[in-house]
């Protein structure tokens, strides 16, 4: 079992505190014969529904040496879930959490800008202290 994000409960909490009943986590991914932990880098996925809409959250912190390193791993995460969400055609929706601290500091450099622009890659802004969701980027 992948081993959980150090945000992964404030991620969790937000969510509850938005409104979105959780049901699952650990959410499966699977593809053929292949089964991906839809947080195979150690960090855990949350499955969610609100309203009729169905996500999966992939939370990530961002606390390694690099942040261009942590983002490549991020990015490849999200862009194979999302091919295997799309291949099965799946109503959930696939998000990237982080924390607002790692959206103002990092997220703002024309690099990664352009790889979020590029690669269609959906944000959750949380702010991990009081648990709450600071802003959805679609």
């Amino acid at each position: 079992m992948p081993a959980r994000d150090v945000y992964h409960q404030a991620v969790k909490f937000a969510l509850i505190k938005d409104g979105w009943t959780i049901l699952a986590e650990d959410y499966v991914l699977q593809y053929g014969e292949d089964k991906v932990y839809a947080d195979i880098a150690a960090e855990q996925t949350i499955a969610a529904q609100k309203q009729g809409r169905k996500i999966i959250v992939e939370v990530k912190s961002f606390l390694g040496r690099s942040f261009i390193n942590d983002l490549e791993g991020a990015v490849g995460q999200y862009v194979i879930y999302r091919d295997i969400l799309e291949e099965t055609n799946s109503d959930f929706k696939i998000y990237l959490a982080i924390t607002k601290a790692v959206y103002k500091n990092n997220f703002q450099r024309k690099l990664a800008q352009t790889i979020l622009k590029r690669n269609q890659i959906n944000l959750l802004i949380i702010e991990p202290e009081n648990e709450v969701i600071e802003q959805w980027i679609e």
